[in-house]
């Protein structure tokens, strides 16, 4: 063995070394190995920085953008929503999560598929009185698994197949991998679900509650019905299934400015009524897609396509311009073009309508805006920003867009028409032109660590 052999294993042991212990994250561990290799020799200074143009590394970034979009647009929440039920046993509720999770990482990246199924398996386990502790471990194996089964569906794979077309002139195809990848996912998922759950440390199975990692405010927030609504001409009453599951609270109907309440469920729903819940924002999220309602003020600003919209929570100190006003007397939405969905107060229900409501200390507040705007907004409100919590604005009349552009370009490359690089380079375009992932929101889709840990090895 030659000293250049000895030292690139050398190198390599202690890559392996470090990321065990974990005490530096892996990005800043692999930069670290390939300087070192660098200014070992083992790495020419000349190629040091060439993994970070490497096509693996651009496609693992598209990648990561497209499945930003497939999930922004609701696309993906449909499907999973159908399947989630918490009265199921805990073998079966990990056998079906499990086996989404893995069809959809074999389409997108299994991060993101991870990312979008986690706070429905949570809100099933919360529904259920169980640990999450027992689902979330088996849902990240399954999505792992699901990765091997195609070319995107997780970065080795694409890497792998660079490499091989530099070898042999061609990469390996979409579905190349998928003789050996089905074969192995559908055996891991099936002893994640029988077995692998099992062997989880009890401990860890108590440690944690439902309540502390999805400690959410109630806003109580007002919901209109569309002109296709199929709850039109039905009962109020009906909308407290889909409420249940979501987590949700239906306090009344506002009809002609009166506020019928609780004791109205049997009053039939009309175009002009305004339905007020109370819930968390991504329960209430969940309750909009079960049942097609709307934040009422929310349309003039998805008719309006020229800007990114996002939301906002923001709590009122003492002092605040808006505190004992209303958004409507603060003139909000003319003088900052942003639309107050909800209100949460503690200790107390708010009894009125949303945007007549008295603002006081204390309370929190969930904006939608333009995305450029919302920070303006909030400090002309004189509130405080709080710290980001994931909340995501799903614009679910996008989902057949995103759907159809995306199955039109992994159809393309599977047949061969194009590579996969450039259809999925040409998705990432059409996304951002048609804002299913806005310009602002592309970078932050992208998981810089991982692309910095592919860039560093890859020389």
């Amino acid at each position: 063995m030659t000293l250049s052999q000895g030292s690139l294993f050398g190198l390599i042991g202690l890559l392996f070394v470090f990321l065990i212990w974990g005490r530096f994250r892996y990005d800043l561990v692999a930069f670290a190995a390939l300087v070192l290799a660098a200014l070992l020799g083992l790495v020419p200074v000349d190629e040091m920085f060439t993994g970070f143009s490497h096509p693996a590394v651009i496609v693992v970034a598209l990648v990561l953008v497209i499945s930003k979009g497939l999930a922004r647009s609701g696309a993906l929440e449909i499907v999973a929503r159908l399947v989630i039920d918490a009265g199921r046993s805990l073998g079966s509720h990990i056998a079906i999560m499990g086996t989404l999770s893995a069809a959809l990482s074999t389409l997108m990246n299994n991060v993101a598929a991870l990312a979008l199924l986690m706070p429905m398996d949570v809100q099933a386990a919360q529904r259920a009185k169980r640990s999450p502790a027992l689902t979330l471990m088996p849902l990240s194996f399954a999505s792992i698994l699901g990765g091997m089964v195609t070319l995107i569906g997780t970065p080795p794979n694409i890497v792998i197949a660079t490499f091989r077309e530099d070898a042999l002139g061609a990469p390996y195809e979409m579905f190349d991998f998928a003789p050996v990848g089905l074969a192995v996912a559908v055996v891991g998922v099936l002893f994640v679900s029988l077995i692998g759950w099992r062997l989880i440390p009890k401990a860890r199975t108590k440690a944690d509650t439902v309540r502390e990692l999805m400690e959410l405010s109630g806003y109580i927030s007002e919901l209109s019905l569309p002109e296709d609504s199929g709850f039109l001409g039905k009962q109020l009453g009906e909308l407290d299934e889909p409420a249940e599951a979501a987590e949700v609270k239906v306090l009344g109907v506002i009809r002609r400015g009166q506020h019928q309440r609780e004791t109205a469920r049997t009053a039939e729903l009309r175009k002009s009524d305004i339905v007020i819940v109370e819930g968390s924002p991504h329960a209430i999220d969940l309750f909009i897609g079960k049942t097609g309602l709307r934040y009422k003020g929310a349309e003039q600003h998805f008719a309006n396509n020229n800007s990114a919209l996002g939301l906002i929570e923001a709590v009122v100190p003492t002092g605040a311009r808006i505190v004992e006003r209303s958004a409507m007397q603060s003139r909000l939405l003319y003088r900052q073009g942003v639309t107050l969905l909800g209100i949460s107060r503690k200790g107390k229900r708010i009894r009125g309508r949303v945007r007549k409501t008295i603002i006081q200390p204390g309370d929190i507040l969930l904006l939608l805006g333009p995305e450029e705007r919302l920070g303006e907004a909030v400090e002309w409100l004189g509130c405080l920003p709080l710290a980001e919590r994931g909340l995501e604005l799903v614009e679910r009349h996008k989902a057949v867009l995103a759907v159809g552009v995306f199955g039109v370009a992994i159809a393309a490359a599977s047949f061969g028409l194009v590579s996969l690089p450039l259809a999925l380079a040409a998705v990432t375009v059409i996304y951002m032109s048609t804002r299913v992932v806005p310009l602002s929101q592309v970078y932050e889709a992208i998981e810089w660590p991982v692309i910095v840990l592919l860039g560093s090895l890859i020389p």
